[in-house]
């Protein structure tokens, strides 16, 4: 008969190490000195997993040092309670999924200091195979002070990134829906699509529902667009005709039902929302000094001075730039190609302070926005490429992009890279890493981004070249003179 295999929970309450485990746990904790020095003596490391964790403490603490705990909640304050009474006050442990988040906060609870490492940075050292082995090592590596720790949000503001990461979901989800919409559509020939920019608009919905209420004449489905439909009556009429199939009704249906409930699931997370930004305190920073005068033309100024825009598309029903203004203390949209939603999406996940980065390029290498090379025997062998996956440095992408055809300083700027840059894969990277750096300066010292025209980018990019070019010819031993004082 097969043995039949014992639950997780079964085999930490009841079993025990065999002794080929032992002996192989002795002599992994009888390693050799490696001679580094010692920052942590009171560390511990955790392998996080799914069903169970394992925990390393210093083989002088207790008779057992590796042990493995259960995910339950009652064994995590087990585990919690063992390491304090092992004398251990800090923990380090991988960020695996989300499993070491209710594990995370109940050490935190119990007052130890949890250092959450990039899994990345310890995956590539060879000769652990086994969980045991990964707990034993993340504690000797904390040990020596060889982790860094991660980048965490406070507590107000994750509640605010939750929502926010949630609501996003919810979007893509509702343009999912929109898609099942135009894909059912078009199965019954009805091409509204090819007369309408967006079916999910007012003259969309109210097409659509028409039909799913039984209304099948063209010409009175056409009447309910909008006046600021660009076809005529007689050209969406006649995109209106096609096969009423019952099934693909029944799909469409479907997808507006989809639709609709996305977009009521957005809006309670624009309540929830509200609630927790209107929680968050007033921030206000000393500016250290004055933003610099606009030139003559410059439209930012002008840009001030108009009112809010109302919310478009799947933005928040709320004044999210004054709100985001009261909280960062800083109007961090007064930035070109930088607008509510990507400064919301800067915030919380970022937050407000930023004293966990050291200088402005740690915050843009934190976002993977600085160049990489691959290195082999102290040579540059190629341009590397880093796997960073962080929503701040893809919203700040996106407002590099929309700066293409806008006639401001960064605007020219942009332009100039993807000229001078290989690819525009790497100006609009450029361009996003000069956006982080804006927003760095303005969340730590306050200084307001004043647009100076892109005649200005044009004018300090001529004033530079001119200056590389002097210096070039002056190392040869030549002199510019300008064509003009020549012809004289």
């Amino acid at each position: 008969m097969t043995k039949q295999k014992k639950s997780t929970f079964e085999r930490l309450t009841h079993g025990r190490l065999n002794r080929p485990q032992r002996r192989d746990l002795r002599r992994q904790l009888f390693s050799k000195d490696p001679g580094l020095t010692i920052v942590h003596p009171n560390a511990a490391g955790i392998d996080v997993g799914n069903e169970s964790h394992f925990v390393a403490v210093p083989p002088d603490r207790d008779a057992n040092p590796v042990q493995e705990f259960g995910c339950w909640t009652a064994d995590l304050n087990r585990m919690a309670e063992w390491i304090r009474a092992c004398g251990v006050d800090t923990v380090a442990m991988q960020a695996t999924g989300v499993y070491w988040i209710p594990l995370y906060d109940v050490l935190v609870r119990y007052g130890l200091r949890v250092i959450l490492v990039n899994a990345q940075h310890t995956k590539n050292v060879p000769g652990r195979k086994s969980d045991v082995q990964e707990s034993q090592w993340l504690m000797k590596l904390h040990t020596y002070g060889l982790l860094r720790d991660s980048f965490q949000v406070d507590e107000k503001m994750e509640k605010v990134r939750t929502i926010w990461r949630l609501r996003d979901r919810h979007v893509h989800e509702a343009g999912r829906a929109v898609q099942h919409m135009q894909k059912a559509l078009t199965k019954m020939n009805i091409q509204l699509a090819n007369v309408l920019s967006d079916i999910s608009g007012v003259s969309g919905q109210a097409i659509i529902g028409a039909i799913l209420g039984g209304e099948r004449d063209p010409y009175k489905l056409a009447d309910l667009k909008h006046e600021r439909v660009q076809a005529s009556r007689d050209e969406v009429a006649r995109s209106l005709e096609g096969n009423w199939r019952e099934d693909v009704l029944f799909e469409l249906q479907q997808a507006v039902d989809s639709y609709q409930f996305a977009h009521r699931q957005m809006q309670e997370c624009d309540r929830r929302l509200e609630a927790y930004l209107a929680a968050l305190p007033t921030r206000t920073v000393e500016c250290d000094s004055q933003p610099a005068v606009p030139e003559q033309g410059a439209g930012k100024a002008k840009k001030a001075q108009k009112k809010a825009p109302r919310p478009k598309g799947n933005a928040p029903a709320l004044d999210l730039k004054t709100i985001l203004k009261r909280i960062a203390g800083v109007d961090l949209t007064s930035i070109d190609g930088i607008d509510v939603m990507t400064a919301q999406t800067i915030l919380s996940e970022v937050g407000t302070d930023m004293s966990a980065f050291k200088t402005e390029n740690h915050f843009a290498s934190w976002l993977g926005l600085t160049p990489s090379k691959d290195i082999s025997g102290g040579k540059v062998i190629g341009p590397g490429r880093r796997k960073v996956q962080n929503r701040v440095a893809m919203a700040l992408r996106v407002g590099a992009t929309t700066l293409l055809r806008s006639a401001t300083y960064l605007g020219s700027k942009y332009r100039h890279l993807r000229n001078r840059l290989p690819s525009k894969r790497s100006a609009v990277k450029a361009m996003a890493h000069y956006l982080a750096l804006l927003v760095y300066r303005m969340l730590t010292k306050g200084e307001a981004w004043v647009d100076r025209g892109a005649a200005q980018f044009e004018k300090d990019r001529h004033e530079l070249e001119l200056a590389r070019l002097t210096s070039k010819a002056a190392t040869q031993g030549f002199r510019l003179v300008p064509i003009t004082a020549q012809l004289s």
